[in-house]
């Protein structure tokens, strides 16, 4: 049993974990990360990196065979390779991983392989894949062990006909007809991917709309466009009853549609649970059973504290990291920590979606007057220019001041887009400040400009 002393020991080597690790690092701090299975987490092997490089497949191969004519194009006897596809997620994900490790290496924190428990205060357990044990010792502790992907209770997965986000990424065969049980942003993303490349694919979603924490225009306009694409969208529809079969999947849903719905794989994306740590340390937890912290990020053990998803939605990388860089600096006291409140979200189907702040459904509960401006892509001079012209800016501004509280865009890159109106909220800019900044032109963010000029009734292009 070795016993070695740190400033920080982090339980966890995604989002949250790495960065919150180098950052301790660059403050002087000695460091060490234990990683279960490797460097960069769930989203980095599993999730935000490899489900982009899949999704990029999807919008070239779709670009190519539906709309090369409108580019003066025509190719002849397009293919495709299912395994080439794949493989090239597996082949990103990787690099960034070997990078990750680099980065631990360049700033002196100790990479350890293993399963870690705490036991108490202090004390982090390691037990490695081939059943060596080790005990570190650290002045401060960062739980940041994330969530894994929840299961439908009675319908596990199978790694083949009852799958989750893990299981899709790799998934060997592409399956003819698929059932995506949940229309967060993981089914819908995951919908638009296999779609794109055949296969036949039905949404099964109870709330009355896709991505239902965006705003209900925006669902609408992505509902309109998915199922233009080829995708049933059965929303307001509850699954009564789900079996495997020997051929696939029998799926028994009510409410928007009765019926029973027949496939070779469903995928299964209704949420996350939380990754506990093991170990003896009586943890307190909130009321979804998450590690409950305070503004500190500190949990109910002190010395100890928690960020990314392993404290509660939202669950986001970028998140995740904002968190532990607070906690960190907090712990060793750089600086006041944090919670914020507001961040974006994206989704990276095409159409893309992004948004930041208060949906219009928001500002109605919360009693808010706010002046609502918006701007179609297909008036914007640089989306007809590049033929993605689906799609809108929507800007919400509270009276009687003028600033922003509220963001969304659906269309082409808009998870790009977003990063001006994430600052814009941080600033409490008004509209006068976003309509005095000049936009390039001719770009897809001038519609931001415009939607700013709309609200008061200012557009010049619509």
């Amino acid at each position: 049993m070795a016993t070695t002393p740190y400033d920080l020991i982090v339980i966890g080597g995604g989002p949250a974990g790495y960065v919150g690790a180098i950052r301790a690092s660059q403050l002087g701090k000695r460091v060490a990360v234990v990683e279960k299975e490797r460097a960069g987490g769930t989203c980095l092997n599993w999730g935000c990196i490899p489900t982009k490089a899949l999704l990029k497949n999807a919008e070239v191969y779709t670009t190519i065979a539906h709309h090369a004519e409108d580019f003066g194009l025509s190719v002849d006897g397009l293919k495709y390779d299912w395994d080439k596809v794949i493989g090239r997620s597996r082949k990103v994900a990787d690099k960034l991983a070997g990078g990750i490790e680099f980065l631990f290496k360049k700033n002196k924190v100790d990479y350890i392989k293993g399963d870690a428990s705490v036991p108490k205060a202090g004390t982090v357990e390691v037990k490695a894949a081939d059943g060596s044990e080790q005990t570190l010792q650290g002045a401060k502790i960062l739980i940041s062990t994330g969530v894994v992907t929840r299961e439908m209770p009675g319908f596990p997965f199978n790694g083949t006909s009852v799958i989750g986000s893990r299981h899709a990424l790799v998934l060997a065969k592409q399956p003819k007809e698929l059932i995506v049980i949940g229309a967060g942003a993981i089914g819908v993303e995951f919908a638009y991917f296999f779609n794109s490349f055949g296969t036949k694919v039905t949404i099964v979603e109870m709330q009355p709309n896709i991505l239902p924490v965006e705003d209900t225009e925006v669902s609408a306009a992505l509902e309109k466009s998915l199922v233009k694409q080829g995708i049933r969208i059965l929303t307001g529809t509850k699954v009564e009853k789900a079996t495997a079969t020997k051929d696939g999947v029998k799926i028994t849903v009510s409410g928007g549609a009765n019926e029973t719905l027949s496939a070779d794989v469903a995928l299964v994306a209704i949420g996350v649970s939380p990754l506990l740590p093991g170990g003896a340390a009586p943890f307190k937890l909130d009321e979804r059973g998450y590690l409950a912290v305070d503004d500190k990020y500190e949990t109910s053990i002190p010395g100890v504290y928690a960020a990314g998803d392993i404290i509660g939605p939202p669950w986001l990388a970028h998140v995740a990291s904002f968190e532990a860089v607070q906690a960190v600096e907090g712990m060793f006291g750089k600086r006041k920590p944090v919670r914020r409140r507001t961040f974006p979200g994206c989704t990276y189907c095409q159409p893309q979606v992004a948004s930041v702040g208060l949906t219009e459904r928001d500002a109605k509960e919360k009693g808010l007057k706010v002046k609502i401006g918006k701007f179609p892509f297909q008036a914007s001079g640089k989306a007809l220019a590049v033929g993605e012209i689906d799609g809108f800016v929507k800007l919400l501004f509270n009276e009687p001041h003028g600033e922003i509280v509220g963001a969304h865009i659906i269309g082409a890159d808009a998870t790009e887009m977003i990063a001006e109106l994430g600052l814009a909220i941080t600033l409490e800019a008004t509209y006068d400040d976003i309509a005095a900044t000049i936009h390039a032109h001719p770009t897809l963010s001038e519609a931001v400009f415009e939607a700013t000029e709309a609200a008061q009734g200012h557009a010049i292009h619509i």
